[in-house]
C-alpha cells in the first residue's frame, strides 16, 4: 500500500480537477507528474498468524449477527 507525499488527496483531487476543468493544467499526464510516494507499507505478520487472527474476527463477526437483544 502506497501513502502519498500529500495525506488530504480528496481536498487535492478536487484542485487538480478544478486545474483540468479551467484549463489551468494541460492533461492527467501533468498531474501524475505532481504525484509523490511518502512510504510504501506492506505485510509484517507471519501468514499463518494472520490467518488466525482472521478466523477469530471472522468467528466474532458471526456471533455478533447472531446476538438479539430481547425487548
Amino acid at each position: 500500500m502506497l501513502r502519498p507525499h500529500i495525506a488530504e488527496t480528496t481536498a487535492l483531487g478536487a484542485a487538480y480537477l478544478a486545474g483540468l476543468v479551467t484549463g489551468f493544467r494541460r492533461d492527467q499526464a501533468e498531474l501524475v507528474d505532481q504525484w509523490a510516494v511518502n512510504r510504501i507499507f506492506g505485510p509484517q505478520m507471519e501468514e499463518a498468524r494472520r490467518a488466525q487472527l482472521y478466523a477469530g474476527w471472522q468467528k466474532g463477526v458471526s456471533h455478533a449477527r447472531d446476538w438479539e437483544i430481547d425487548s
